[in-house]
Formats: structure tokens, C-alpha cells, sequence
């Protein structure tokens, strides 16, 4: 257990955050799921850029690595232009 005063205000701090970061994850992984399943190239198109923002924000928050972040960008629009 932590002994200091701003040690035990990093551990809640911390799990703050964790939680925050865990949420943007699966919130951006069930989008990038529902647009894998959008069939109609109409609706893929609309949805992608929202899908593409929050890539890039978790890049940002150094949530997900910035080449994953390029990885799942380019996979998703050559989805998108495949359909």
C-alpha cells in the first residue's frame, strides 16, 4: 500500500484514467466492428470518417500505437472502397 499523500492520489489518478481509456478503446472497437458489418458502400462512406476521428484520438491520448492507429485506417478504407 502506498505510504505517501501523492501516492495514493497517482493510484486513484490512475484508475481515473484506466477507465477513461478503457471506455475510448471499446467504444472505438464496436465502431470499427459496425462499420466491418455495414454491407451498403452508402452508409460505410458516412460512417468511416466519424470511425477515422476516433483512430486518430486514441492515437493522440497514446491510447493505441500510432502505426495500429495507420494499420486499422488504411484497412478500413480499403474496406470501404471494396464494397
Amino acid at each position: 500500500m502506498a505510504n505517501h499523500k501523492s501516492a495514493i492520489k497517482r493510484i486513484r489518478s490512475n484508475e481515473a484514467k484506466h477507465l477513461r481509456n478503457k471506455l475510448q478503446h471499446k467504444t472505438a472497437r464496436n465502431a470499427i466492428k459496425n462499420l466491418r458489418l455495414v454491407e451498403k458502400k452508402k452508409e460505410a462512406k458516412v460512417l468511416l470518417p466519424a470511425v477515422i476521428s476516433m483512430i486518430d484520438k486514441l492515437a493522440k491520448n497514446n491510447i493505441i500505437h500510432n502505426n495500429k492507429a495507420a494499420n486499422l485506417k488504411s484497412k478500413l478504407v480499403k474496406h470501404v472502397s471494396a464494397l
